[in-house]
């Protein structure tokens, strides 16, 4: 990445690194948690930091505003004094642009280029391949997965038909279109007893942190179930649910990725909801899980395949369900961009492995920047002269 090597050589050696976070996300308050953590633990000495907030009506914010947002002062319905941020979709400029408020009309009061963003968005908006694609368009390198693999693990629907097609195990599953619901709640009511049957979990496709996930049990508890999921999705996934411990791999790198240890999920609810995540905060965490060592390999391994089913890179968390009869393990989901929260697995899974916190941001950040020199590397005009 040239352009970022011939600035740092400009100003020295520190890389400056947008750390995007909040976003317009039911997962906004936990993305500036796992902010808070990331750029807490990164190297004043080798990187300048540039916070770049994203309010939960998907207003940009830069400077003491976007610090404002991370530390929870700025709500963003109603605060006027913010100073307001843009990124362009223009590889020229490589620079979070500074803009005046919007009564002093529209113009840029300054430019700050970046070198690597870090984003730290979690859910619809950023995780799903939206904000990977903006950065694509501005030529920036960025923390994580390329816009295909975001936007396939964002949609569990369409994650687990790629994971069973690369032969991976998945539990029963189906697929239910929330326009489907509303049109005719009694049949697909009937599909799901017939396909599925109970006990299931019925969940929105297309969400993270557990949101919206229901466990069914009998008729009722499926028809709010589905009532809910349909509130936060326009696609509902329901799968069979099987008496299983959760299990959860990281992943970390591009073309030659390395799993971590496993760890296990002890949820102080029936299952790992949001609240037993962020709310109640009891459930415990197993590192390394109790796992034989055959059995562990085979998990690790089978999280290396299912991240680069995906054409995953930079980091990933890898879920597992684990059938406590049987000890098969179901691949149950890819989260590209994980917790970085100091309860979360993720980094906790790396420090056991042998990577401390502040070490694994500074391999994330050397992961991305190597994956936009390779990217940069192919071409983007037709040149016979190479048919020749």
């Amino acid at each position: 990445m040239s352009g970022a090597t011939d600035r740092t050589a400009e100003r020295g050696a520190k890389l400056r690194v947008g750390v995007i976070f909040g976003g317009r996300s039911g997962e906004h308050e936990v993305s500036l948690v796992s902010a808070r953590s990331v750029i807490g633990a990164m190297n004043p000495d080798r990187y300048e930091i540039v916070p770049i907030g994203i309010t939960p009506e998907g207003r940009w914010v830069m400077g003491e505003s976007a610090l404002a947002l991370l530390n929870g002062l700025l709500t963003g319905s109603g605060d006027d004094d913010v100073r307001p941020a843009a990124l362009l979709a223009d590889p020229s400029r490589q620079a979070l642009l500074e803009l005046a408020p919007a009564e002093q009309g529209e113009r840029i009061l300054q430019s700050q280029p970046l070198d690597v963003v870090f984003p730290v968005l979690h859910g619809p908006y950023g995780e799903d391949g939206t904000i990977q694609g903006l950065l694509e368009l501005a030529n920036l390198p960025y923390v994580g997965a390329g816009v295909l693999a975001s936007a396939v693990a964002m949609d569990k629907a369409l994650a687990k038909a790629v994971f069973r097609a690369h032969g991976l195990p998945v539990v029963p599953y189906m697929v239910v279109k929330r326009r489907s619901w509303e049109a005719d709640p009694a049949g697909v009511v009937a599909d799901i007893e017939r396909v599925i049957g109970y006990d299931c979990f019925v969940k929105p496709a297309c969400l993270g942190s557990s949101v919206g996930i229901t466990k069914a049990h009998h008729r009722g508890e499926l028809e709010k179930a589905l009532r809910v999921a349909a509130a936060y999705d326009r696609k509902i996934i329901v799968e069979r649910a099987v008496p299983a411990r959760e299990i959860e791999v990281s992943v970390l790198g591009n073309d030659d990725p390395v799993a971590s240890v496993p760890g296990e999920i002890v949820p102080c609810r029936e299952f790992y909801d949001y609240r037993a995540k962020y709310i109640e905060g009891r459930s415990e965490l197993l590192i390394p899980a109790p796992l034989s060592d055959e059995l562990a390999e085979r998990i690790r391994e089978l999280a290396l395949r299912a991240y680069t089913a995906i054409d995953c890179a930079g980091m990933a968390r890898v879920d597992f369900l684990l059938d406590r009869e049987t000890e098969e393990p179901y691949v149950n989901e890819v989260n590209t961009i994980p917790g970085f929260t100091s309860i979360s697995m993720y980094p906790k899974l790396w420090e056991a492995s042998g990577i401390p916190y502040s070490e694994l941001i500074d391999r994330l950040i050397d992961l991305a920047l190597e994956r936009h020199a390779d990217k940069n590397r192919s071409l983007t005009r037709y040149t016979p002269e190479l048919e020749e």
